[in-house]
């Protein structure tokens, strides 16, 4: 079956061959702690849990974060089926670069035990959002350079003072919020 693979060493895409079984993915990435990101229509891409604790590089693929080596497989409902998107369609959706708060937030992440898509729940004004690490990321990597600084800040204490870091993106997510970061 037609796979797509992306090396966060080599930072290289190439197709492969693989024949799925129920351990394939598992095998793929040495672990089994695996992510599952539907960032492509049709498509299915697994990322290792373990790869930001591991110190990967991370990259986008469009505006998904993803850290450490990515297998992509075609999906059909809920069933997987052969890569159909082009390598070079996709090669077009890949970015290297990360910029210096990405970078500096995620060094510091990988001393956790954090996962970038794992869904919280945040209230907003009496509605329950669910968030979760990827997007908190996203939004203050937007925002100006003193409110990246007071989060890369924060971020620092919150890990030296080991509390969850779990709960630290929570508040994080809940002041972007109520900013109107969300709007």
């Amino acid at each position: 079956m037609r796979a797509v693979s992306i090396n966060s060493d080599t930072l290289e895409a190439k197709e492969i061959d693989i024949h799925l079984q129920a351990n394939t993915v598992y095998t793929f990435f040495n672990s089994i702690l695996i992510d599952e990101l539907a960032t492509i229509n049709d498509h299915v891409i697994y990322t290792d849990a373990e790869a930001l604790s591991k110190d990967k590089k991370a990259y986008f693929i469009g505006e998904q974060l993803i850290v450490g080596d990515a297998l992509i497989i075609g999906r059909d409902s809920f069933e997987e089926v052969e890569a159909t998107i082009p390598l070079k369609d996709l090669e077009s959706l890949v970015k290297y670069e990360l910029s210096d708060f990405y970078v500096d937030v995620l060094k510091l992440l990988s001393a956790t035990d954090v996962n970038l898509y794992r869904a919280f729940e945040v209230d907003a004004e009496g509605q329950k959002l669910q968030l979760n690490t990827e997007w908190v990321l996203y939004t203050f990597n937007l925002a100006d350079d003193k409110t990246k600084s007071y989060f890369i800040a924060e971020l620092q204490k919150s890990i030296d003072a080991k509390d969850d870091a779990m709960e630290f993106m929570k508040r994080m997510a809940s002041l972007a919020i109520r900013s109107g970061a969300a709007a």
